[in-house]
């Protein structure tokens, strides 16, 4: 993985009160997002009709926060967001109890959202519908507010609530990737929201970074730098900034992945002649070393539930990946399609890893699972894409892709279809990672 590169919100507080439609809404999940002929589902998005208008153009606030939520529903690969141009009912004022059902079936739509805008002063109080169009009834019903001209964070509170009644699960919404821009000046970490705002450096160091890792609980960041003129591997807390050395040795030291309960860190050093795979426990700074082999081992990933370790090897003779027990045991090779397959990436909800693999003369992106069986090619096209990484709820993968001058950070469903763009660039675009839910979830 690290063979190109490596060697050389705050969002407004929403406060939500839950209705007992909702309550009944949230025990079911309405679609089954993981069944094998799965298919985006049509959603239709009416403008927020105001109840009681303030200052300012309460019309455009209403669409303003509509198109919010549209925004995200898209963003998740999930839902196709039907053109308000098609709606035949439903953006006129009236009782959000009277709604003709059929039309809104005859446009194709499988569940419709509606609702409406109270303006008092600055405050703004929202009201969110979700209605099942086939059964004519409702999902839930909930009541959110925010200030004039910050609602979309109240899109995005209104979208995750769309997707956790209907699915389960409150999405990747609250999240951040991680990723590294280089440039001829040098290469920074650099976060983004997951919808690609707010840009910010996490790092201004104009050396070589690169391996981002954020730890699941949240509260760290590690990342191998040059900065100090040679690769050592850094540990910063996030809410404090305060940032230590964790890794200094001669040779190679190169960032891993955090154990599941953040207590550990895997990396790859050759202090002790080859690349080797290692764990440190953070808070006494023990280290264990994991392989034992004269080649070379690099790339480790933790298992969700923490009893198994990817990695790369070329002991086979190419770089491949491989599954061993959490502490170095039990040795066993997953890929044997091509003959360079590295950067493997644990799902979050476990059995599969994707991975970065070489074929016709372009890297693209695969998933496996653990045994290494059922292997499915993830994406087709002509660019060079690498360096996946899983968001939380393990539906969505970002990667590095690159075709001509042009570098993209993109996602990608887990399956490989409905693939957006989050970031591009001219700049070289690498090694996204994903972060855990924030505590908004």
């Amino acid at each position: 993985m690290d063979r190109k590169y490596c060697l050389g919100i705050g969002l407004l507080l929403v406060l939500v009160w839950v209705f007992s439609a909702a309550d009944k809404a949230a025990a079911k999940v309405y679609i089954d997002i993981d069944a094998p002929g799965f298919q985006q589902f049509p959603v239709a998005v009416c403008d927020f009709q105001i109840k009681k208008a303030g200052t300012g153009d309460p019309s455009q606030e209403s669409v303003d926060l509509s198109d919010s939520v549209r925004r995200y529903l898209d963003l998740t690969g999930i839902f196709r967001v039907l053109d308000k141009k098609s709606f035949l009912e439903g953006v006129e004022p009236g009782s959000p109890e009277i709604i003709r059902f059929s039309d809104w079936s005859v446009i194709g739509a499988d569940f419709l959202l509606r609702g409406d805008l109270t303006f008092r002063g600055t405050d703004v109080f929202a009201e969110g519908r979700l209605y099942d169009v086939t059964r004519g009834q409702m999902l839930f019903e909930k009541k959110y507010s925010g200030t004039s001209g910050g609602l979309q964070s109240v899109g995005l509170s209104i979208a995750s609530d769309i997707l956790l009644a209907l699915t389960g699960d409150p999405g990747d919404f609250h999240t951040k990737i991680a990723f590294v821009i280089k440039k001829k000046s040098g290469a920074d970490i650099f976060t983004m929201n997951y919808d690609a705002s707010d840009l910010k450096n996490l790092t201004n160091d104009r050396s070589i970074a690169a391996a981002p890792r954020w730890s699941p609980d949240g509260r760290y960041f590690a990342y191998t730098s040059y900065k100090n003129g040679r690769p050592m591997v850094f540990l910063r807390h996030l809410k404090t900034g305060k940032e230590k050395i964790i890794a200094s040795f001669s040779g190679l030291n190169l960032c891993g992945s955090f154990s599941p309960d953040s207590k550990k860190i895997l990396l790859t050093l050759s202090k002790d002649g080859n690349e080797e795979i290692y764990a440190l426990d953070i808070e006494t700074m023990k280290l264990r070393r994991l392989t034992h082999s004269f080649s070379i081992d690099v790339s480790p990933a933790w298992s969700p539930d923490g009893r198994k370790i990817a990695f790369v090897s070329n002991r086979s003779g190419s770089p491949q990946i491989f599954v061993m027990d959490a502490d170095g045991n039990n040795v066993k090779r997953i890929t044997f399609e091509g003959n360079y397959n590295t950067s493997p990436s644990w799902s979050p909800r476990g059995g599969r890893i994707a991975y970065e693999g070489l074929i016709n003369r372009k890297y693209q992106i695969f998933s496996v699972d653990d045994e290494g069986n059922n292997l499915i090619q993830l994406t087709f096209d002509d660019a060079d894409n690498e360096y996946p990484s899983w968001s939380p709820s393990g539906r969505q993968i970002v990667f590095h892709s690159r075709q001509n001058a042009q570098s993209r950070i993109s996602i990608m469903n887990a399956n490989g279809l409905n693939l957006r763009t989050l970031k591009e660039s001219r700049d070289f675009l690498v090694m996204p990672a994903w972060s855990p839910r924030s505590e908004s979830d």
